[in-house]
């Protein structure tokens, strides 16, 4: 991965210097806080593994510079990963950087979660975006899913309150602290849906529409 580092780095400080696609520009800061950070939750998260080997299908919310999406689409070239973006020049400039790093594996797409409908299982990341309570009712899908969050040490003290008042739609399955070399304190934060959850009967684009 550190090979990999080096051309993503690469890429951000010389096509897309002016976007400010990440504020991290020293090699050995991004390799740990951008490309370790985005993989060690899978590699050490037995839920987080045994979910994406079930699903095979990985949708990350908010990639902004292509974080986890791509350094996860790199470990794992076997599993179909699906970016959402709100910011279209992100999700334009990250689609070329994926083409260049040989990702096949990736589609990257300018929407928001609003406006997904999930008609097929898959395994959603969120990190570095809102709140949990923000982001999880709104997600819609015709199938029980699990979402995982990078969260700083705070988050329980930050969004404790939002926990509890999805709890009937929402349970808390793991909260694993993940040591990453050079960063603080970093949990992988993960809740599996109560029930199917609400929002199948409006008009959404179909994530299999990307497929």
């Amino acid at each position: 991965m550190l090979d990999f580092s080096i051309r993503y780095l690469n890429i951000l400080k010389t096509q897309f210097e002016g976007l400010n696609l990440t504020k991290i520009l020293e090699q050995d800061e991004f390799y740990h806080k951008q490309i370790l950070d985005s993989i060690l939750p899978y590699q050490e998260s037995k839920l987080f593994q045994d979910d994406v080997k079930k699903t095979g299908l990985v949708v990350d919310v908010g990639f902004g510079g292509g974080f986890p999406i791509l350094p996860l689409a790199k470990l794992l070239p076997h599993v179909r990963f699906i970016g959402v973006e709100s910011r279209k020049k992100k999700a334009e400039a990250v689609t070329i950087i994926a083409q260049e790093l040989g990702l096949t594996n990736v589609t990257l797409v300018h929407s928001r979660l609003e406006d997904f409908l999930f008609d097929k299982p898959a395994t959603i990341t969120f990190k570095a975006v809102g709140t949990i309570g923000d982001y999880l009712p709104a997600i819609s899908s015709k199938f029980p899913i699990k979402a995982f969050f990078y969260k700083g040490p705070s988050f329980l003290e930050l969004e404790g309150e939002q926990i509890k008042k999805i709890k009937k739609d929402w349970k808390l399955i793991e909260n694993q602290e993940i040591k990453v070399p050079g960063t603080q304190q970093r949990f992988l934060v993960s809740f599996s849906s109560c029930n199917v959850p609400r929002g199948t009967a409006k008009s959404l684009v179909k994530l299999t529409d990307f497929l």
